[in-house]
């Protein structure tokens, strides 16, 4: 990201030699969509400013990259952007080459699929955790991330909730990097699935409103769950705060989960638009049949979205997540079904 041509002239060059396809950028809007999925960011010396002024999200794998060591913004604002180096070309070109080189030879990472509800009870929560125990069940090491603070808790949601475990509220105090294997040790786990929830506990008299989950260590969340797992599902509160939109801007792919309901597309229409803010990429997942009989078809043309699929009902569910067994454990059911389709398109 830079509109210095010097400068990109430098980096493409080094990326060419490296044998690595680069997007370019000039500006912070131009480049917000997409900021949170490449693996790495070279950030320009002149636009760090800018990134700054934006609140561009923290995460891993920024560099950012100067022509001279004469403007002292890149290194004083360099933590605010989460960045790991500030290297000076056309010096360091051979460290960039080396870099570069290295994302060619890495292991794919894991996917991340996000999930958030078109309005309060629409099953976002239910359907994310079932998708994560679907990818399980298809031996996929996965991480299910609760990011809604005001939510009961995906621990609960799974019958987890005496299993000893890193949550949210000891992630959120940590300070410094966090190591991403360490991290997903310390998580709740059973066979191939982890689980990072927020906690239920009440806001305290000082603090009567529940914080909302720090930016940056969400990003630590989801670097952990790209390097260690195969699959990062992420229910995605509908208060979009900065760690959402860290979450929907490295998404590989977000799904809305609506009732097919009026009201409820009425509802959904407004989170659709802060969400496309964040990213280009929406489907809907359409909960009914609905008391007036809409079809998922009609849903999902109303939202000006691709329909993903239909959750149909099942009866046996709720007296099912009353006992604590988790969603989805029933693998012929709509949910599973669902599940399972929709992790082969996020996963091919």
């Amino acid at each position: 990201m830079t509109a210095d041509p010097e400068l990109l002239d430098h980096v493409l060059r080094v990326a060419a030699a490296a044998g690595v396809e680069i997007e370019v950028a000039h500006d912070p809007g131009a480049a917000r969509l997409r900021y949170g999925r490449p693996p790495l960011i070279v950030l320009g010396g002149d636009q760090v400013g800018a990134c700054v002024r934006a609140r561009l999200p923290r995460r891993p794998g920024v560099v950012i990259a100067c022509r001279d060591g004469r403007d002292a913004r890149p290194w004083d604002d360099a933590h605010l952007l989460g960045a790991e180096h500030v290297v000076l070309l056309p010096a360091a070109e051979p460290w960039l080459h080396e870099r570069f080189a290295g994302l060619r030879t890495a292991p794919r990472g894991g996917r991340v699929l996000a999930v958030l509800g078109g309005r309060g009870g629409a099953g976002a929560s239910v359907l994310a955790a079932g998708l994560a125990v679907t990818a399980c069940r298809d031996r996929l090491r996965t991480l299910l991330v609760d990011a809604d603070p005001l939510g009961g808790g995906a621990d609960l949601l799974l019958g987890w909730e005496e299993m000893r475990g890193l949550r949210w509220p000891q992630l959120a105090r940590a300070s410094g990097p966090v190591d991403p294997a360490a991290l997903v040790e310390a998580l709740p786990s059973r066979g191939d699935l982890v689980v990072l929830s927020c906690a239920r506990d009440v806001p305290d008299e000082e603090s009567p409103v529940m914080p909302a989950l720090p930016a940056d260590a969400m990003a630590a969340a989801l670097d952990a769950g790209r390097r260690g797992r195969d699959l990062v599902v992420v229910d995605v509160p509908r208060r979009l705060d900065e760690a959402a939109a860290v979450v929907l801007q490295a998404a590989d792919r977000a799904l809305l989960v609506v009732p097919a309901e009026l009201r409820a597309a009425a509802a959904a229409a407004r989170i659709v638009d802060l969400v496309l803010a964040q990213r280009r990429e929406l489907s809907v997942v359409v909960r009914g049949p609905g008391p007036g009989r809409l079809g998922a078809t009609e849903m999902a043309q109303a939202l000006g979205l691709p329909l993903a699929g239909m959750l149909r009902p099942e009866p046996r569910l709720a007296a099912a997540l009353e006992r604590g067994e988790p969603p989805a454990s029933a693998p012929r059911g709509p949910l599973a079904l669902l599940c399972a389709k929709l992790i082969r398109e996020v996963t091919a």
